[in-house]
């Protein structure tokens, strides 16, 4: 899975690689999911979009939180399909995070940076959408509060705010990231982007392979990446 990621690289270098306004986005190195996180979207490609990552299907009734989406039935599973055939994104990268099981019955579980080793970014596969949360039920105001008459609807919580969320597409792992972990996010090849982008269904879907473990590398890292509240350049320092 792919469940925390980096992205330091500066917003001028983003823009660069990606051809795509990267305006007030802030280094992060613990990317975690509820937070609000920049994609860029096929709808609008030459700017870089926040949104929550935690996709909640756009029939939803209640949030869904999917933070990642299998590469082998995204295209059948009622929660992506529609997604995966018209709302496809780039999620911005430059390393991503796994954890590997300690010792059997310790519970301890070491972190790891998996990354290019030049730590250049690069784009995961993502899917978006967007969803309405439903209305609040409306209630009767008392008749007391307003000294007698006909009670009244209380609807002030009712926003209509739209919420958009992704999710990232996770295939099965290089020879690199199988020793940590049985699946890893599908990472695309620049010249893959576009037709990531703007390709027909099946043209996407011949891209969601492993990238080659080739030019990558891992090493472990401190347990403070653990909490999504600690954001800090030294997570992606290497240890023992």
């Amino acid at each position: 899975m792919c469940g925390r990621y980096t992205l330091f690289t500066p917003a001028t270098d983003l823009e660069a690689r990606f051809d795509a306004d990267f305006a007030g986005v802030e280094p992060s190195y613990n990317c975690a999911p509820g937070q609000d996180l920049p994609v860029i979207a096929d709808e609008d490609p030459t700017a870089a979009t926040r949104m929550e990552w935690g996709l909640t299907p756009s029939w939803a009734a209640e949030s869904f939180d999917l933070i990642n989406a299998r590469a082998e039935t995204v295209r059948e599973k009622r929660s992506f399909a529609d997604a995966f055939e018209r709302r496809r994104c780039l999620v911005p990268a430059d390393g991503f995070y796994e954890w590997v099981d300690g010792e059997a019955g310790s519970g301890d579980k070491t972190p790891y940076r998996v990354a290019f080793e030049d730590d250049r970014p690069f784009a995961m596969a993502g899917l978006y959408e967007r969803w309405e949360p439903p209305e609040p039920e409306t209630t009767q105001t008392g008749l007391g509060a307003f000294g007698g008459g006909a009670g009244e609807e209380d609807d002030s919580d009712d926003t209509g705010e739209l919420i958009d969320t992704f999710t990232v597409v996770t295939t099965e792992p290089n020879d690199l990231v199988a020793d940590l972990h049985h699946r890893m996010a599908v990472i695309l090849d620049p010249d893959e982007e576009e037709t990531w982008l703007r390709g027909d269904p099946d043209e996407a879907a011949a891209l969601l392979g492993p990238h080659p473990a080739d030019e990558m590398t891992v090493h472990p890292v401190s347990t403070r990446v653990n909490s999504p509240g600690v954001d800090t350049p030294e997570l992606i320092e290497p240890i023992g």
